[in-house]
């Protein structure tokens, strides 16, 4: 994807995420959108600092960036929101579009799901935003589920996913 897919998908993930977290109109909505959402975003545009720095999908090399994302636990608390805008970058990368990535560079190979479309096909912001809502989707029930207390049994966790494919699925 282009780097305005990137940035969509990031936006929309970081303020649907903040939502989520913490419903309302209140400030303490704005601070979790604002702590969210700029971090995911951060996070979703580190992978491409390769298309100037290194080669691009393999290396991305880049202080500034790196200065900042040490900078959010220090000012937000919530590093791990950066990784999850990596990683919704390489989702992206993965679901939606055809061309792979070296996921265990330095080693040899690109890696790719069979799905998706070329960046420049008029399919390309469709596919972003299919990605995104499935993303959204993940996030919303790993937070209802976190909230629910299932993920703090493993043995709660795999009846409610049982539960959820048997519905799923009508058996």
């Amino acid at each position: 994807m282009r780097e305005r897919g990137h940035v969509v998908n990031a936006v929309i993930l970081g303020v649907g995420i903040g939502l989520l977290v913490e419903p309302g109109y209140s400030l303490s909505t704005v601070t979790a959108v604002l702590g969210i959402a700029i971090p995911v975003l951060l996070g979703a545009l580190l992978p491409d600092v390769d298309t100037s720095f290194g080669t691009h999908r393999k290396t991305f090399h880049n202080l500034f960036v790196l200065g900042a994302v040490a900078a959010f636990p220090v000012v937000f608390g919530n590093l791990a929101y950066v990784w999850l805008g990596v990683l919704t970058h390489y989702v992206l990368d993965l679901l939606g579009n055809v061309k792979g990535m070296a996921l265990f560079y330095p080693f040899p190979g690109f890696y790719d799901v069979p799905v998706g479309v070329n960046i420049d096909s008029r399919w390309a912001d469709v596919v972003t935003l299919a990605v995104t809502g499935f993303e959204l989707a993940i996030a919303a029930a790993l937070i209802q589920a976190g909230r629910a207390g299932v993920l703090e049994d493993p043995f709660r966790t795999v009846d409610a996913v049982r539960v959820a494919l048997v519905g799923l699925l009508g058996g």
